[in-house]
């Protein structure tokens, strides 16, 4: 069966190349849609954003918006973060796909190819996938629970995390030390954790 988990987007033109990718795939247990074009894969991407694991095997040269067209839109939504892409190429686009690994491309696999090398390059971007997916969700939720703090309890967490002791907090607020103890209460209530390194440490994961 299948694992559902899982999602490998196929853009090519070409018929042929997609129905072979897609028996493929299926023949390693996984699922895939294919799209004749970039138009046709935007327009069934709209503008949901990746709630499930994927990468996309794209053709390079195809006719109307190219792949590399394709690529620069999906990165600048962010697409391209959370489902890995992977170029399809002939040889004569090589260095164009070399460049696009330096603008954020996962892979590319040269035509014809080794369909073991190319499943397993796959797999590797679905495990990428899985990854910053969940580093994501993590980042959204910490988010949200500092949209639930006030604006007093953000200049807490802020020194917080930076080190300070609570008569320096006190001190640098304007506030005593109890008060600056119950704001600091509440915020490792709120944000989930126990102690200022591991506010710090949450902190860090909401950077992008």
């Amino acid at each position: 069966m299948p694992r559902s988990d899982a999602t490998v987007y196929i853009v090519d033109d070409d018929a042929s190349v997609r129905e072979a990718l897609a028996w493929l795939l299926r023949s390693r247990r996984l699922l895939s849609e294919a799209f004749a074009s970039a138009d046709a894969f935007e327009q069934a991407l709209g503008s949901v954003e990746p709630g499930a694991p994927g990468c996309v095997l794209l053709d390079v040269r195809m006719p109307g918006a190219s792949g590399l067209a394709l690529f620069d839109r999906l990165v600048e939504r962010g697409t391209a973060h959370a489902w890995p892409v992977i170029f399809l190429t002939g040889h004569a686009n090589v260095a164009t796909a070399v460049e696009m690994l330096k603008r954020g491309a996962f892979d590319f696999c040269e035509k014809p190819f080794s369909d073991n090398a190319l499943v397993d390059r796959v797999e590797l971007a679905l495990a990428l996938s899985r990854e910053r997916l969940t580093q994501l969700a993590v980042q959204r939720a910490l988010r949200a629970r500092m949209d639930e703090l006030t604006e007093r309890e953000r200049d807490v967490l802020r020194l917080v995390a930076s080190g300070r002791p609570n008569k320096l907090i006190a001190d640098e607020l304007g506030i005593s030390v109890r008060t600056v103890e119950v704001h600091r209460a509440r915020v490792f209530e709120k944000m989930d954790v126990r102690s200022a390194v591991e506010l710090s440490q949450a902190l860090q994961k909401v950077q992008p």
